[in-house]
């Protein structure tokens, strides 16, 4: 997976990043930071091609549900072999990477953070965003709110996310249309993945970043933890008490599954060193 993900951003002239392997998953390196250096990049490495000229730098998140359903569904792990980044959502993959003596993860990255970091970045160096997901409310109220904290930053366009595989093709015309420079795809695990993968090679933008249900959090739908606790990479804790009836069972089930795969391939991984 690795050598196809660096293969792929080589040949596109994306900027490198490093990564570091965890329950078979490349996961970038990186800092918030140097992420969002390399989104602004990739933005003028993008301005220098003719449309259809290069397919977008696919960017999607590791956390303990992806972890865990990357495990489960092989559906799905062939779409996370489509990615070109990987950054950790999950705050328990930088933890781990740091006790496993691997190449460590320098923080995390998480999408609800990462979105409000790019939005800055972008605001100065005059890039554009899409917002696709949500409901109708929710996404205008995401735009709306992003306008507000970050003035002067580009909504290209939005949408909601309630479409038809057969109104695919317009919704991604629209997002051409729009000229975005980043398109944020917010339609949950695996369907934000497939719809990617599937219309990449339509795209016309620099990144599309899968970020599940962050607008929600943006608009104040759903809360972030404290701050103790997301130092804590227990954030999930307090999602899943907040909104039980959409996450209990998921939190309560894939947590601990992504925690034991990654254990458990770090130690054959060790055995076959030896």
């Amino acid at each position: 997976m690795g050598d196809n993900i660096t293969a792929r951003a080589n040949g596109a002239g994306w900027t490198k990043l490093e990564t570091t392997r965890l329950a078979g998953i490349d996961i970038c390196t990186a800092s918030r930071g140097q992420l969002v250096d390399a989104a602004m990049r990739d933005c003028a490495i993008r301005d220098g091609i003719p449309p259809g000229g290069v397919s977008p730098r696919l960017v999607f998140d590791a956390n303990g549900h992806g972890v865990s359903l990357y495990s489960s569904s092989s559906q799905f792990a062939d779409l996370m072999a489509q990615a070109d980044l990987i950054h950790a959502d999950g705050g328990f993959l930088v933890a781990v990477s740091r006790w496993l003596g691997s190449a460590a993860i320098a923080e995390r990255s998480a999408t609800t953070d990462l979105i409000h970091d790019i939005a800055k970045a972008a605001v100065s160096a005059d890039r554009s965003f899409y917002l696709l997901g949500g409901t109708e409310e929710i996404n205008r109220a995401c735009a709306s709110e992003l306008s507000r904290i970050y003035p002067g930053l580009r909504i290209a366009g939005r949408r909601d996310g309630y479409f038809s595989l057969d109104e695919e093709g317009d919704v991604v015309a629209e997002i051409n249309k729009s000229g975005a420079d980043i398109v944020w795809v917010g339609l949950g695990k695996p369907l934000e993945q497939a719809f990617s993968v599937r219309n990449r090679a339509q795209m016309n933008s620099a990144w599309v970043v899968t970020c599940g249900g962050c607008f929600n959090y943006i608009t104040g739908a759903y809360s972030r933890a404290p701050l103790w606790m997301q130092n804590a990479n227990i954030e999930w804790v307090y999602r899943m008490v907040t909104n039980p009836r959409q996450l209990l069972i998921r939190y309560l089930t894939t947590t601990p599954h992504a925690l034991w795969l990654v254990i458990k391939h770090a130690w054959y991984a060790g055995r076959n060193r030896r």
